[in-house]
């Protein structure tokens, strides 16, 4: 059995097709599993266990030797979770026996060429997880588990443990990532400030913030560290996203707006303080590990989660909201999202 996965969207996204990936291996053990993913998700790829081949689309002129592969593969069976053009073009070049993706524009001409099975898409009223595993059915697999399985190369959690040595973080390190490729995600960040502070205050802790290197978020996280009384450690833009991954895994606690490291602290199960506004919990929250979700239509934690979730602005959490989560987690250790 040769199958195809194809996932062209952001880390996230990948992330949470990891289940998928799972799933096969377990339910098709001598299958060759080849992946497919976008070039700013490349760097998840030694993570993701029971893949065999990975292939990196970049959108460019060097895609021609990935056509090549994957013309030449003789797959079996292809299921693609991106629904672009460029997924269309490489799930008709796959030339797979089976071709599968969402119904969702099935009527256009470049679709129907290029699948000839559709799965009804609940892509509104379900966890991204379960969207994902829906595309299953047709090999048969069904009520597979949505857990995220991720496994961290040995030099990556050296490189963390080295990073933890070095800034003398000890076992009780709090991870701050306050960014997000969407301005509309981030929190104020003299908020941020404000948690750190009274946080401190209240009992020892060491606060390490991470992030990418792009203008918006360095500017995000200058704006927050000129707020703080203590100063943070400052790893944003300096650290790859698995060694990001390794840290999060050993912290005492993430906090966090919706973002891909949310998705790595439930996979490692990592307690997490999770700030939603603008996106619908319902479909990205963390399901697997201690996590308390906020959203800004709000009070408290939210734990009723709905397809109409009405959007929120993120101003509207409050530091005393997040400090409470931060606390209430922390004395308690069980899960807190279903």
């Amino acid at each position: 059995m040769n199958v195809l996965l194809i996932q062209l969207k952001r880390i996230g996204d990948l992330i949470l097709t990891v289940p998928v990936i799972a799933a096969v291996r377990k339910h098709f053990p001598a299958a060759k599993i080849s992946l497919v993913v976008a070039h700013g998700s490349r760097e998840l790829l030694p993570a993701i266990p029971g893949v065999d081949r990975a292939f990196v689309a970049s959108g460019r002129a060097s895609d021609v030797a990935l056509w090549f592969a994957i013309g030449t593969a003789k797959f079996d069976d292809c299921l693609d979770f991106s629904r672009t053009d460029r997924s269309a073009f490489l799930t008709l070049l796959s030339g797979a026996r089976s071709r599968v993706t969402y119904d969702s524009g099935r009527s256009e001409p470049i679709r129907q060429l290029s699948y000839n099975r559709f799965i009804p898409s609940q892509v509104r009223t379900v966890h991204t997880v379960d969207h994902h595993l829906a595309l299953l059915a047709p090999l048969g697999v069904h009520d597979a588990s949505p857990q995220i399985q991720l496994a961290l190369p040995d030099a990556t959690q050296r490189k963390a443990a080295e990073i933890i040595a070095a800034q003398q973080l000890g076992d009780d390190f709090i991870v701050i990532h306050p960014g997000s490729a969407r301005a509309e995600k981030f929190w104020e960040a003299r908020r941020w400030a404000e948690v750190a502070n009274e946080f401190q205050a209240k009992e020892p802790a060491r606060f390490v913030v991470t992030g990418g290197s792009s203008a918006m978020e360095q500017d995000h996280i200058a704006q927050i560290k000129a707020h703080v009384q203590q100063p943070l450690v400052d790893l944003s833009g300096r650290i790859d996203l698995l060694t990001l991954a390794a840290l999060i895994q050993r912290a005492r606690l993430l906090i966090t707006v919706d973002s891909a490291p949310m998705h790595l602290a439930a996979a490692f199960g990592t307690p997490q303080v999770v700030l939603f506004g603008p996106t619908n919990p319902l479909h990205w929250r963390p399901r697997a590990a201690p996590a308390v979700v906020l959203h800004g239509s709000g009070s408290w934690e939210l734990r009723d989660f709905a397809a109409r979730q009405a959007p929120a602005t993120m101003k509207e959490i409050s530091t005393a909201q997040v400090i409470d989560a931060m606390q209430s987690l922390l004395s308690k250790p069980a899960a807190r999202v279903s």
